[in-house]
């Protein structure tokens, strides 16, 4: 039975891998702050985490030893506008989340990935791009997915015997896509999910859409 760590899995897209990957036979290991009513009906593991303490983060990778694939799925907006110090040390918080925690948990479960020859998977997105940068605004949430981004290819370069990618989920009605967004979680994750089943060494370090599209950095 395989194994899968996911981030953030007690809402939104965390939530729904957790219930595909449950119900396709893998053994779930969920984390979040705290646990969810739909999270705790599936009967996965679940794990409490914090995705600001880096002990431990450290301490959950180094406690897993058989994992196939890890998706580091845990992120936040921080704020629209940095034009004070309370702004700064919210895109500082942005930054640990969605950049430095979990280029850490990849790190910690790195032993494990590569002996089960498994994929470290990120979810970025668009808006991480320096490439597209329009239309602005966001500069917290678009500067720590940059560094997602640049922490990953490194990643991917580092350890070629390890396939490491990253996607863009789309526009996907969770709480930070919102009520408008056109696409509903278990289309992308259904999209996403044969993508990384897809991935192949080659593809290891490349920034992808929910349509297998290679995005530009």
């Amino acid at each position: 039975m395989p194994t899968v760590l996911i981030t953030g899995a007690n809402r939104g897209l965390g939530l729904e891998f957790a219930r595909q990957y449950a119900a396709d036979g893998w053994s779930v290991i969920a984390t979040g702050r705290q646990s969810s009513s739909e999270l705790g009906e599936l009967g996965v593991t679940f794990e409490t985490l914090d995705m600001g303490d880096f002990s431990a983060i450290v301490g959950l990778g180094q406690r897993i030893s058989e994992l196939d694939l890890l998706i580091a799925n845990a992120g936040t907006r921080g704020p629209e506008t940095v034009t004070g110090a309370d702004d700064a040390r919210e895109w500082s918080e942005a930054f640990t989340v969605n950049a430095i925690a979990p280029f850490l948990l990849a790190q910690s479960v790195l032993p494990a990935i590569r002996q089960s020859g498994g994929k470290l998977i990120a979810i970025s997105s668009t808006r991480g791009s320096l490439s597209d940068n329009s239309p602005g605004g966001s500069v917290a949430y678009r500067s720590s997915k940059s560094a997602l981004n640049s922490a990953w290819r490194r990643l991917a370069i580092e350890n070629p015997d390890v396939i490491c990618a990253l996607f863009h989920p789309g526009w996907v009605k969770t709480g930070m896509g919102g009520p408008s967004a056109p696409i509903d979680p278990e289309t992308s994750v259904r999209s996403l999910r044969r993508l990384i089943g897809a991935l192949e060494p080659q593809h290891s370090g490349r920034f992808f859409n929910p349509q297998g599209k290679q995005l530009p950095w």
